[in-house]
């Protein structure tokens, strides 16, 4: 019997609907082809609704995404709305609320595509951040006090218990495991493979400053890892993370870390994989509801002229079909993505791409 999925879909702003538009025509494609179906539920919420209604989200908003098996979601960000309202009203909202716990962020150089470190090619960037998602310091934990004075004090708390690092720290292993269950990493040594090792798992963090906090990373990423015993474990402290990221990006295979870390790091990793136009992610409750997105925004300037690049939400459409358990389908999507970067496309900018948005979309479909 066939598979059938209930999307909710989140247009979002600006160029939003555009990219979303193509990345269910590319997943109406795929369904057609590896014999699964969708059913899809359109909702307004973003800048739009914001302005008209004066609301961010209906209050029931997590419990309606409760009843679909996934969430795509185009772009959130509206020039008329200040900077904020809308990122933590919705995006960080649902995270909490969904338990989305895992944010999950390919690093993936495809062919075709420039990337502004000198000599690498799609070889050498091919990882993938595993970022905790719904802990840490986003959490809000603080508070302002002589607020206006010269002795204003302002306290935001990182904040982790071990549950919420255990979970995160779990993904990670299996992710890594599951991600060369074929075929060992290429960057383990003849020893490593020799061991029964397939994959790496770089924990990323700050032990030697952030001592209370990592340190509970740091010993619970050891015992968890004797779980794994196929799985190659590293550490590494964030700021000589971002410069391995940029000077040997094919040293790291699977990376997981803390959710300030994460988000600063992801978008790093985004600029050497050719800019934030061609990064998807994904918002993940493993047992739940997760959420799926193109990392550009929304890119208002762009809005109703066809000349966004789509790839990102392409891409992100195949992370949720991974997710949803369509491997077949969500591989092909990938493949027919890296033949258009690299035998198609003049370049990932907008508007110089050589095609309008919706013939970018066509060329995935006509690919797979």
């Amino acid at each position: 019997m066939n598979k059938h999925y209930k999307l909710a879909i989140l247009p979002g702003d600006g160029t939003g609907p555009e990219v979303v538009n193509e990345g269910l025509k590319v997943l109406a494609a795929a369904a057609d082809k590896f014999a699964f179906t969708t059913e899809t539920e359109t909702f307004d919420w973003g800048g739009d609704r914001y302005l008209e209604t004066g609301n961010v989200l209906p209050d029931e908003a997590a419990d309606i995404l409760r009843k679909f098996d996934a969430v795509y979601l185009g772009a959130i960000g509206h020039p008329k709305v200040k900077p904020g309202i809308l990122e933590k009203g919705i995006l960080l909202k649902l995270r909490f609320e969904l338990d989305q716990y895992i944010n999950l962020r390919p690093v993936k150089l495809y062919p075709g595509v420039e990337t502004p470190l000198a000599g690498k090619t799609p070889e050498d960037i091919d990882y993938v951040v595993v970022r905790e998602n719904t802990g840490g310091i986003y959490t809000g934990i603080g508070g302002i006090s002589m607020q206006g004075t010269p002795d204003e004090v302002a306290i935001q708390s990182m904040v982790y218990n071990r549950k919420q690092v255990e979970r995160c720290l779990r993904y990670a292993f299996e992710y890594t495991s599951k991600r060369h269950h074929n075929a060992p990493w290429k960057g383990l040594s003849q020893e490593d493979i020799a061991a029964g090792k397939t994959g790496q798992l770089t924990l990323c963090g700050k032990t030697n400053v952030l001592t209370y906090v990592f340190d509970l990373w740091e010993r619970t990423f050891y015992e968890v890892a004797k779980d794994y015993p196929d799985v190659k474990t590293d550490y590494c402290h964030v700021d000589a993370t971002c410069m391995w990221m940029v000077k040997n990006p094919e040293w790291f295979d699977v990376i997981v870390t803390c959710n300030m870390f994460g988000d600063i790091i992801t978008d790093l990793g985004a600029m050497t994989q050719g800019g934030m136009g061609i990064a998807a992610g994904g918002n993940i409750n493993p047992s739940g509801v997760s959420m799926f997105e193109p990392i550009g925004g929304s890119a208002p300037k762009y809005t109703g002229r066809g000349v966004i690049n789509p790839l990102a939400a392409i891409s992100a459409a195949a992370m949720m079909l991974e997710f949803l358990g369509e491997t077949q389908a969500a591989n092909a999507i990938e493949k027919s993505v890296a033949f258009v970067t690299g035998k198609k496309l003049k370049s990932m900018a907008a508007g110089k791409m050589g095609y309008s948005t919706s013939e970018v979309g066509d060329l995935v479909v006509e690919n797979l």
